[in-house]
């Protein structure tokens, strides 16, 4: 398959089909050859050339100008540094693309907040295998981007390289994290990641930082951050969040890893060509991973030297690949793409962590709809439950209002049997009262008949 190399650069400053960064080193000069037949070592004086320092030169063919552009680079002055972006340090930003459609706008956001400044930058990418609108989505996007009204904003160098290898896995969860597919499916990203190194890699590069397109949050930072170490090789810590029901958060990259015994006991069983995966129950090898090293409150800077990388965020000195590091296509000391490339020398930040997108598994997308099944069947159970208290509550409404007016009915009559009763009462008593005093009148008048008589009787 043809690989087509689509390039970008700023309006100025571009020679040939190679364009040249606005920023060069101070010590670099250009040379021209009025013969094509004179070597590059006759374009510079004999002290120069022989001086011991690593050179580059890249010729340019101009269709209009028989004559041969030749630059000379002294890559001592691109061995990065820990304050890059004070000495200006150029960084080539990779990223491989493949059905990332969807993800272009979330990528996007990271690049215009990126702190390291935006022209300092070069932008290449490697669309590969895709079924989706990735290329035409990325061009809509790197426009909007080089044509901003901020002048902070655009980039320097963009790089789009088309290129297939015949990936056959599919992108869903389930197909990319299967443990079946994991050995052919590294190799082959490895291979793209070598095909866009290979095409992008400048002179005048000094960093190379890889960075996967769903990555979901990380500082604006990061450069700068990691940068600050001064490692050849460094990773942040990688994890995903989680919906609460399955914990809230997760470690994500197993793939940077310090070595264990048990792995390297189980590396003299295997095949030559067998790679060993970390993250699956085939392979136990018992490897303290970075991830799970996490603190949330650690130092952010404390650093821990380990012997497999993860690919998601990776920051390497570009003289790492000059001299002569990639990423294995084929299984070296049983390890495959990045975590092969962490068979050299890498450092990783257990407690500076970015986030991966979430993604539901097969598990986690039917775990969903069982969950969404029962939270539609609670609420119609809730529902029905309701219209039934409704129910018995409008029943028990109508027979609290009629037995209220049988009640004040009842209270009525009792209110006026009471009153008659206690009529009643009042008339008995008053008629006893009457008696009463008519009796004592009585009594009273047979005493005054009987003083005389027994006054006589004491007379007598």
């Amino acid at each position: 398959m043809m690989a087509r190399h689509h390039h970008s650069s700023s309006p100025g400053y571009s020679n040939g089909n190679v364009a040249l960064p606005n920023v060069m080193a101070l010590d670099q000069v250009s040379a021209s050859c009025a013969d094509t037949r004179v070597s590059p070592k006759k374009a510079f004086d004999h002290q120069a050339w022989n001086s011991g320092r690593h050179i580059s030169i890249i010729w340019h063919f101009y269709e209009d100008d028989p004559m041969n552009t030749v630059r000379y680079y002294d890559l001592s002055n691109v061995q990065g540094t820990a304050r890059g972006w004070e000495r200006e340090e150029r960084i080539l930003l990779c990223v491989p693309l493949r059905d990332a459609e969807q993800h272009m706008p979330m990528m996007f956001s990271h690049f215009r907040n990126f702190t390291y400044p935006h022209h300092l930058i070069d932008l290449a990418f490697l669309v590969s295998d895709s079924k989706d609108r990735t290329l035409q989505v990325l061009v809509q996007y790197l426009e909007e981007l080089q044509n901003h009204e901020d002048p902070k904003q655009p980039y320097g160098e963009i790089s789009i390289i088309e290129k297939d290898f015949g990936q056959q896995v599919d992108q869903n969860v389930e197909s990319r994290h299967g443990f079946a597919a994991q050995a052919s499916r590294r190799k082959l990203m490895a291979q793209a990641r070598n095909w866009l190194l290979s095409a992008a890699l400048r002179p005048y590069h000094s960093w190379v930082y890889w960075r996967d397109v769903d990555v979901e949050t990380a500082p604006f930072t990061i450069l700068e951050d990691l940068m600050r170490h001064n490692k050849d090789v460094i990773v942040p810590n990688v994890w995903r969040p989680l919906p609460d029901w399955l914990g809230g958060e997760q470690p994500y990259d197993l793939n940077s890893w310090q070595e264990s015994e048990t792995a390297l006991a189980l590396a003299d069983t295997l095949d030559e060509d067998a790679v060993i995966v970390e993250g699956y129950a085939e392979y136990a090898t018992w490897r303290p991973h970075l991830a799970y090293l996490r603190d949330p409150y650690g130092d952010p800077d404390m650093e821990m030297e380990i012997d497999g990388v993860g690919g998601v965020s990776i920051l390497a000195k570009a003289r790492v690949f000059r001299s002569g590091v990639h990423f294995p296509a084929f299984s070296f000391e049983k390890h495959a793409e990045t975590e092969g490339f962490g068979k050299f020398s890498v450092v990783g930040l257990p407690h500076y962590t970015i986030w991966h997108l979430y993604e539901p598994s097969v598990d986690d997308i039917r775990h969903m709809e069982e969950m969404e099944q029962e939270r539609l069947a609670k609420e119609a159970e809730e529902k029905a439950r309701a219209e039934r208290e409704k129910k018995i509550k409008d029943a028990f409404d109508d027979t609290n209002t009629q037995w209220e007016q049988d009640k004040s009915e009842m209270q009525k009559i009792a209110k006026e049997a009471n009153k008659e009763a206690k009529e009643s009462t009042e008339k008995s008593n008053s008629g006893t009262s009457k008696d009463s005093k008519a009796d004592s009148k009585q009594e009273e008048a047979r005493d005054s008949k009987k003083a005389p008589e027994r006054k006589g009787l004491a007379d007598a």
